[in-house]
């Protein structure tokens, strides 16, 4: 499943002192807090300047750090006029339409399944992804409680929808579709991305790539879409995927709901503006952090994270539960010595 390793490699710079004693205090805070850290990159203006690797350099599974490149392969589609953001998925899938749909489906759009805001309750991923039946038909049946715009509610299986229309209006799969549109101009080799039984890469998780490879991702994320100098992925699109295009709280849990929380006890981190990174807005297929950052996001500790302004890029594979944890550790070591 691994992919070869990324052709030629980044430069690397010379770390200030400064930076070198805090990854070093960092590197120890991971061991300290028995964090399972397989790699960490760092890089500042346009290099490398602090990495370590705790297992081999291969492709790493980065779960669903793989929806912001099915983000990006849908920001081509769209750039390219085979998509809209407020195509229909009944429009585009017509066959998958259950006998009696249920209200709000025929109001779900591209757009709505960016932002996970289907109007799905609970993410319907888990049940439907391990039978065999069609996964967009799925999606399609499971229960919409809430009018498709106005919830947010965490969705892998949208995500996949969002392949599906991808590989249903370019007639290639995401994976393929990448392939001279950002793979080859970032330097990468085709990757191995997994699929569904209808042979549709699952989009919200299930890519593999090297860390140095996310790392050339989020260089050309930080310059809005250029790497080397060449604008690969459109300039407009990188702005709408990493800004906030609706809030991240979880479903049932509105805005009003979350003060009334914190009222009762402020020191929830998950709901806590100034402790969690999970409550910053979503872009599509994009968290924003704080520090004015953004991040593709992975569970288990994969990250991207766009410093803009420090003109910085973090990236980590890992196999960590607490991922605020972990998070953490890099605003408390790295980025005050950026």
């Amino acid at each position: 499943m691994a992919c070869g390793n990324p052709s030629g490699s980044l430069p690397r710079g010379t770390a200030s002192a400064q930076l070198d004693a805090a990854f070093e205090s960092y590197l120890k805070a991971v061991t300290d807090s028995a964090e399972d850290l397989h790699s960490v990159m760092v890089l500042q203006h346009g290099k490398v300047l602090e990495e370590k690797f705790f297992v081999p350099d291969t492709a790493h599974i980065l779960n669903s750090v793989s929806k912001t490149f099915t983000s990006t392969a849908v920001g081509f589609a769209i750039s390219e006029g085979l998509l809209n953001l407020e195509d229909k998925i009944v429009d585009l899938f017509p066959e998958s339409v259950p006998e009696e749909p249920q209200p709000y489906l025929a109001d779900i759009t591209i757009r709505n399944l960016l932002t996970m805001n289907s109007g799905h309750g609970t993410d319907p991923t888990y049940a439907i992804r391990s039978g065999e039946a069609d996964w967009v038909r799925g999606f399609m049946e499971w229960p919409i409680e809430y009018e498709p715009g106005t919830c947010y509610c965490y969705n892998s299986l949208g995500t996949y929808v969002l392949s599906a229309a991808v590989q249903k209006v370019t007639g290639q799969k995401v994976v393929d579709y990448l392939d001279t549109r950002l793979w080859q101009p970032l330097g990468i080799e085709k990757p191995f991305w997994q699929e569904s039984p209808a042979g549709i890469n699952t989009g919200g998780w299930g890519l593999y790539l090297h860390t140095e490879s996310l790392v050339r991702m989020g260089l050309t994320l930080l310059n809005g879409g250029k790497y080397n100098g060449k604008q690969v992925i459109p300039a407009s699109w990188v702005t709408e995927m990493s800004k906030a295009q609706v809030p991240s709280v979880n479903a049932g849990i509105n805005e009003r709901k979350m003060k009334e929380l914190l009222a009762e006890n402020p020191d929830i981190p998950f709901f806590n503006p100034t402790l969690s990174d999970w409550v910053q807005g979503y872009g599509y297929q994009m968290w924003r952090c704080r520090h004015n950052a953004f991040r593709a996001d992975g569970a288990n500790g994969q990250y991207i994270i766009v410093i803009p302004e420090k003109d910085a890029v973090v990236v980590t594979t890992a196999h960590i539960q607490n991922m605020q944890q972990e998070i953490n550790l890099i605003w408390e070591h790295i980025l005050p010595a950026l």
